[in-house]
């Protein structure tokens, strides 16, 4: 009897973690030159985040009380936060408004936002420091009244739906057909309560900055914060899955859909139209917030300068070029706008909470090379573990046991 769990456990091994694969086969697949430029920084960061355990937070960088957001906080939790959005997108169109065309999508844009928000959980442990102090706000001392509180338990509830929503892929490389069927059967459920929980979220990211008008620039401060948060999600996520779509031709070849690879050039056209109608009702906000704050004047200032290249050069110049792209049915187009998209709502981000906070001090505090290099490390972990999975589970491409049926 060992001798058969032996086997069959060395079976497993070989076919689901070594892609059938012998271990010394294995390993020659892992010497790529991407590989092992990852490894080292991995192997650089680990030291630097347990240096910053034992030091504090200060041995990364120059935070202070004065400027306390970090890299970490400024891309790896705004930034990522924003560009993972395509999984409520997505999962909007398919099974809320019933866009079933997207639906080759759904899988992967569920992942990238899986992973992108297990990465904002990592970095926010890296910033806040003392991981073993997690549970204590979140479950004994609720702060009902608190925007970070809301903001914790709307990311934790949320990673948990984006976890279950993807869990049929999981099920289906594990062959566990019936826990697979009945988990199935909560699609819409599970769906309905991640965007809900996505939308509370991205716009609690927004109504965080509320409390700090006097720290905030006017230009970027404003009540409808919230609300530009909510609305540039969308514009990224949907750039994003453009994005994503590109390197799953590149990266993925024998695991993308032949179906899907023949309709990817009309689809990527449909959702340019979806991001240029977003992007431009998201410039028609920046402008309304101007002119609620009477900030007009603040337009001839050096901050003003860099404000006009953030709405005029990253937002209504990609609206624009969308729509070009969408009319002229250019696909290429299509793709490198999105790319300048969701530059640009890194820009946005990074504004909010590192250029612009604080910025009438004499003094700014900006990140140094210890925390930026967590920051990409960080972000190369999640490529490697979002590529790691789309090989070995069907995500790009139905399971042949599993076919869909419209």
């Amino acid at each position: 009897m060992n001798e058969v769990n032996n086997k069959g456990a060395k079976s497993f091994l070989i076919e689901k973690l070594f892609m059938g694969m012998s271990l010394r086969e294995y390993v020659k697949t892992l010497i790529t030159p991407f590989n092992i430029a990852a490894g080292i920084l991995i192997l650089i960061a680990i030291p630097l985040v347990l240096i910053r355990y034992i030091k504090g937070i200060g041995s990364l960088g120059d935070a202070s009380n004065d400027t306390p957001w970090s890299s970490l906080i400024g891309f790896n939790v705004l930034s990522v936060e924003a560009l993972a959005a395509g999984g409520y997108t997505i999962c909007s169109a398919v099974y809320i408004f019933r866009m079933k065309r997207y639906y080759p999508f759904v899988r992967a844009a569920i992942l990238s936002a899986f992973i992108g928000y297990f990465t904002v959980v990592v970095a926010l442990l890296i910033d806040l420091g003392r991981p073993w102090r997690l549970p204590y706000p979140m479950f004994y001392s609720f702060g009902v009244t608190s925007v970070m509180f809301l903001v914790g338990w709307l990311v934790s509830l949320y990673l948990l739906t984006q976890f279950l929503e993807f869990s049929p892929a999981i099920l289906e490389w594990l062959n566990m057909k019936r826990l697979r069927n009945w988990v199935e059967k909560f699609a819409i459920g599970l769906t309905i309560m991640g965007i809900t929980l996505a939308v509370l979220h991205q716009s609690a990211l927004g109504g965080l900055f509320l409390i700090a008008p006097g720290k905030l620039h006017p230009l970027w401060y404003s009540p409808f914060l919230p609300v530009f948060f909510f609305i540039s999600s969308i514009a990224s996520g949907i750039s994003m899955v453009i994005l994503m779509s590109i390197l799953s031709i590149r990266f993925f070849k024998d695991k993308i859909d032949y179906n899907f690879k023949e309709h990817l050039g009309e689809l990527t056209i449909s959702l340019g139209k979806a991001a240029s109608v977003v992007l431009f009702t998201y410039f028609g906000l920046k402008i309304i917030g101007i002119a609620h704050g009477h900030n007009w004047n603040l337009l001839n200032t050096p901050y003003g300068y860099w404000f006009l290249v953030e709405i005029f050069v990253f937002v209504l110049l990609p609206c624009f070029l969308f729509l070009f792209g969408v009319r002229k049915k250019s696909v290429s187009l299509i793709r490198f706008t999105s790319i300048i998209t969701i530059i640009g709502i890194i820009i946005n981000r990074i504004n909010v909470t590192i250029i612009t906070f604080n910025w009438n001090l004499d003094e700014r505090n900006y990140p140094g090379w210890k925390e930026l290099l967590i920051s990409v490390t960080i972000i190369v972990t999640a490529v490697l573990a979002f590529r790691w999975i789309v090989n070995r589970m069907p995500v790009l491409k139905e399971h042949p046991d599993y076919k869909r049926i419209d």
